[in-house]
């Protein structure tokens, strides 16, 4: 078999791999409404509840991208999908709320799958294809749409627990399949010598924290709201659940498919310019998203007269793919920034902004239910985001923009601004 046609087999059966623990990850965004219904949880409850597996799928990055530069891509990623087998199956068999939360955090392990494929991915192609290779591999992302195609199906036909045993075989069968048709090549690992202390060093550097600030939005807001949306749709238009399923898919589909797209744009204009622009687009979305459904009367000279001011259903899901381009773009062009910057550690680093983004993906659906609890406004979710995107911003603005030309003859992607 050619070194090509290797790393090709590698990037497929990586990038299935990644979809498949992606959709088990998600699945409490589709299951955990009819769980809500079941036991009468609260906003804040739902929230932790969907949240708990983005938790271990966050903390884990870290040590697994250090092993995967240690041991290789091949040996742990088929090892954390074949350990998270028996947590999925056992979800179909609980019954109290502490039981979905204790089985989530082990069902969560498979988040940490994007962490090993991404430096394993990576070190299988040359440097001015790596952008594209990791947006590949991310595209994996789309198994949040996967779980919101298959998951509500599931359930209206069988129940909720049919779900989680469904996982359980499709997890099995991809474990095989990795196992067969993936490779490993020892010039891929890093010297062992090297100590967990020496590549956490990397979190004193500022720069890899404003990656994590950035990761945090568009990795972390994507994986909550594609956990928060199916509920929301149900709630704020009253739909039902495989509809509402359907119209989240707008937003999770393109941000997962969309990707490689950006890992293509990074390679061709600097993940500077891309991030730029996906900054833009989603404060723009995130702020007419924010607008709750609004009444008020204006007194007129024949009377007083009422106005309503709020986004209907094909407008807000007009937005939300607008919003999912955005961050499939910024995915790509965050992880294109670390290539660029840290060649040498991209495991470790990429472990380290890959947790920022998982974290912000487990405190964001909580933050949401706490939200609604308080406020009673579901759009307080957007709020919350759009806050966030504004501190993205300016951070940006101070420490890259005002040094650097985005458009123009000394822009990163000009062939005459020289490295």
């Amino acid at each position: 078999m050619s070194r090509k046609s290797q790393a090709l087999a590698v990037l497929l059966v990586s990038t299935l791999a990644f979809t498949v623990c992606f959709m088990v990850w998600m699945m409490f965004g589709v299951i955990g409404i009819p769980i809500k219904k079941t036991l009468g949880l609260n906003a804040t409850e739902f929230g932790l509840l969907t949240a708990m597996p983005v938790l271990t799928g966050s903390l884990i990055r870290v040590p697994l991208g250090i092993w995967t530069d240690k041991y290789g891509g091949r040996i742990v990623m088929t090892l954390l999908m074949a350990v998270t087998v028996p947590a999925i199956w056992l979800m179909a068999y609980a019954t109290a709320y502490w039981h979905f939360l204790v089985i989530g955090l082990f069902v969560g392990l498979a988040g940490g799958s994007f962490s090993v494929g991404t430096p394993y991915v990576a070190r299988w192609f040359p440097k001015n294809r790596q952008g594209f290779a990791m947006g590949v591999y991310g595209a994996g992302n789309s198994g949040a749409a996967v779980n919101k195609f298959v998951a509500p199906a599931l359930v209206v036909a069988f129940g909720w627990a049919m779900v989680p045993q469904v996982y359980a075989a499709v997890m099995l069968g991809t474990v095989l399949l990795f196992w067969i048709f993936s490779a490993s090549d020892p010039a891929h690992l890093v010297p062992s010598d090297v100590r967990f202390s020496d590549q956490l060093r990397t979190l004193k550097d500022p720069t890899v924290i404003k990656y994590c600030q950035y990761y945090s939005i568009v990795f972390g807001g994507y994986v909550a709201l594609s956990l928060w949306m199916v509920q929301y749709y149900i709630g704020e238009f009253g739909l039902d659940i495989r509809t509402a399923a359907l119209l989240a898919a707008c937003f999770s589909l393109p941000g997962g498919v969309l990707r490689a797209v950006g890992g293509w744009l990074s390679d061709k204009y600097g993940a500077h310019a891309v991030t730029w622009w996906v900054m833009w687009v989603s404060w723009i979305c995130l702020f007419l998203l924010s607008y709750p459904q609004t009444d008020f009367t204006v007194l007129t000279i024949d009377g007083p007269k009422t106005f309503h001011i709020g986004l209907n259903v094909y407008t807000f899901t007009g937005l939300m793919f607008l919003l999912g381009i955005a961050f499939a773009f910024g995915k790509a062009s965050v992880f294109k920034y670390i290539a660029d910057d840290y060649p040498d550690n991209i495991g470790t680093v990429s472990g380290i902004v890959g947790l920022a983004g998982g974290m912000g993906g487990f405190i964001l659906p909580i933050m949401f239910g706490a939200l609604m609890d308080l406020t009673g406004i579901r759009s307080s979710a957007f709020m919350l985001m759009y806050g966030v995107v504004w501190v993205s911003l300016i951070w940006m603005y101070w420490t890259e923009v005002r040094r650097t030309e985005v458009i123009g003859p000394r822009s990163p992607a000009s062939p005459a601004f020289g490295h």
